[in-house]
């Protein structure tokens, strides 16, 4: 087995040397750094995780918390697949190494207790939504200058870092595009008002509709969960509308997907469905019939964006107020067929 005096020897520097080039701590030359780097290549040189955590005092992992759903698959969901995809592919660059962690709503939650005892050295938390005990965690982690971001969660008066995306404006065209097709009773089917995200598609939704003259109806109004059931079961209530209602705006494509599901077995033919836009651009959009318009979020860039902001504070003891951050990326309304007016749908 190869020593670090080895690799030392053959790029004649100090031992030292070698172990601040390959655990990236402090700051020399660029050409030290070339020799270290491959003479440790040339000898098959690998210092063990264990050892480089101790002398880094740090464990190599970035934590990520998850919400845990009892007979929910969150790996088969678009939402948290391509999130941490993301996520895994930023830590792999950074030479770190993945902690999941399933917090259910009966958890007492201990975010701190991760970086006390040292299992984690950053920490993004997925799924989070308003709640008191959530908040008071996340508070104790800022108190602490902890590493952690949330991801497509934002707490008003709350200076959490975060990555989120433009819903308002993601929502607000989407509607904006149905109404200029001719669309004019345009019903919205949300994900629960816990998540800040289903304020703010609300919030586009509105918008769009003041903008154009229409009328905002309580009735037309609808709340799912973002699984495909809850929009399969809300389509017996749209379908019992009637002409009353003429197009759909929907928080999540699996929402989406299951509303025109309903629709067709309540015999609604593929010419005569509502204009629908759906919401994530997921992979399945296009394989339905119609293909779903929807809105594109880039939850893949969400979630490298997330572990790059916080890895590359890592160097520093303590957080200063303004390196924490707040990026929004942009959305962007994909048009396809389940948008256009029906007597202009391809057959």
């Amino acid at each position: 087995m190869t020593s670090r005096k080895e690799v030392a020897d053959l790029a004649q520097v100090s031992e030292a040397t070698v172990s601040r080039v390959l655990n990236n701590v402090g700051s020399m030359k660029e050409e030290t750094k070339h020799k270290v780097i491959a003479a440790a290549k040339q000898l098959n040189y690998y210092p063990s995780a264990l050892a480089r955590s101790l002398a880094m005092n740090r464990s190599g992992n970035i934590g990520v918390i998850l919400p845990y759903v009892p007979k929910v698959n969150l790996f088969s969901t678009y939402f948290f697949s391509e999130i941490l995809s993301g996520i895994g592919s930023a830590s792999r660059e950074f030479g770190y190494d993945l902690l999941l962690l399933f917090r259910s709503d009966d958890d007492e939650l201990n975010y701190s207790q991760l970086f006390q005892t040292r299992k984690v050295d950053a920490l993004i938390v997925l799924g989070s939504k308003d709640d008191d005990i959530e908040i008071e965690a996340l508070r104790r982690l800022k108190e602490e200058d902890r590493l952690f971001c949330l991801i497509n969660q934002h707490y008003e008066g709350e200076n959490f870092s975060e990555i989120d995306a433009t819903h308002v404006k993601g929502s607000y065209e989407a509607v904006t595009h149905l109404i200029q097709q001719g669309y004019k009773n345009i019903a919205f089917i949300n994900g629960p008002i816990s998540y800040s995200n289903s304020r703010d598609r609300l919030e586009g939704y509105q918008r769009a509709l003041q903008d154009h003259g229409l009328e905002i109806k309580p009735s037309l109004l609808f709340k799912g969960n973002f699984s495909r059931k809850s929009g399969y079961k809300i389509a017996s209530a749209i379908h019992k509308m009637g002409n009353q209602i003429d197009a759909v705006f929907v928080s999540n494509d699996r929402m989406a997907i299951g509303l025109q599901q309903g629709l067709r077995e309540f015999g609604v033919s593929w010419d005569q469905l509502p204009g629908i836009i759906g919401y994530d651009d997921s992979d399945s959009a296009e394989l339905t019939a119609p293909s779903l318009s929807s809105v594109n979020v880039p939850f893949y860039d969400m979630g490298k964006l997330a572990v790059e902001n916080l890895l590359n504070r890592l160097p520093k003891e303590t957080l200063e107020e303004q390196d924490h951050f707040r990026i929004q990326l942009p959305t962007e309304l994909i048009v396809r067929e389940s948008s256009i007016m029906p007597t202009q749908r391809r057959n």
